[in-house]
């Protein structure tokens, strides 16, 4: 259901269910959790890009068929609260690349990653009202991209938007020709892996540490940050190499 590739220092995660439009059910979403684990783990891995199947759809959202609905014992040991709180713990940047349309769920993985690159003609939806549901576990993440009018526009109504709307809103990063997608997304990829890992890593786990938390402590805490960063290896070369006018050779340390 998840295939997973690495070229360069880009890991590519396919979700791989093209005839039931990548739909998660708890199978898929176990894999896609080994997956990220694995990409964390690689060394050789700088930026993760997660993709679907096909052209129809990046993901259509939960499996209605396929995942467990009921009752839930145990409410963090449950798949969908697995997988839309493991991103902040990635460790590094993540693309989504959207080919297909991300509807529900679907949309709430996309926007749960660090940037979304969609082709012009992908639509996006959040239909749940439309059966009588409400998107509950992707709202989370959807709230933290965008402001709330445009928000309850999605949830009341259930209609679909366009790339460029999604664009407008903060849900999407860019919008480009279809013909342009895979290009577009390995330039962007290449140019981030390209960066310090270390200093990826850390600015981005910084950027979630401070969410929420009042100024003073936010200061405070990116300070503290900002010295350990400071004091690394690639740090050094890089600031060396702006010195020198030549490109930084960053090692991870």
């Amino acid at each position: 259901m998840i295939l997973y590739e690495v070229a360069g220092r880009v890991a590519t995660i396919t979700l791989n269910r093209p005839d039931a439009r990548n739909a998660l059910n708890d199978q898929m979403i176990d894999e896609l959790l080994d997956a990220f684990d694995r990409a964390g783990a690689d060394h050789r891995v700088h930026v993760i890009v997660l993709t679907g199947a096909g052209d129809r759809a990046f993901c259509a959202g939960a499996d209605l068929g396929g995942l467990d609905t009921g009752a839930i014992d145990d409410i963090r040991a449950s798949a969908p609260y697995r997988l839309f709180t493991a991103f902040p713990r990635l460790g590094k940047p993540i693309i989504a690349r959207l080919a297909g349309h991300a509807v529900a769920g679907g949309l709430g993985l996309a926007a749960a990653c660090d940037l979304v690159i969609a082709a012009d003609d992908v639509k996006l939806a959040t239909p749940e009202v439309n059966v009588g549901l409400w998107p509950m576990m992707i709202m989370a993440i959807i709230n933290r991209n965008v402001a709330p009018k445009h928000a309850f526009k999605l949830y009341y109504t259930g209609q679909r938007i366009t790339a460029a709307e999604g664009r407008e809103i903060g849900l999407v990063t860019e919008v480009v020709p279809r013909a342009d997608l895979d290009t577009r997304v390995a330039e962007l990829a290449a140019t981030i892996a390209a960066k310090s890992p270390i200093g990826l890593r850390m600015g981005r786990e910084a950027f979630f540490a401070i969410e929420g938390r009042p100024l003073e402590d936010q200061i405070a805490h990116l300070l503290g940050e900002l010295v350990a960063l400071a004091g690394t290896e690639d740090a050094k070369e890089g600031i060396t190499a702006f010195l020198e006018h030549r490109e930084p050779d960053f090692q991870g340390r």
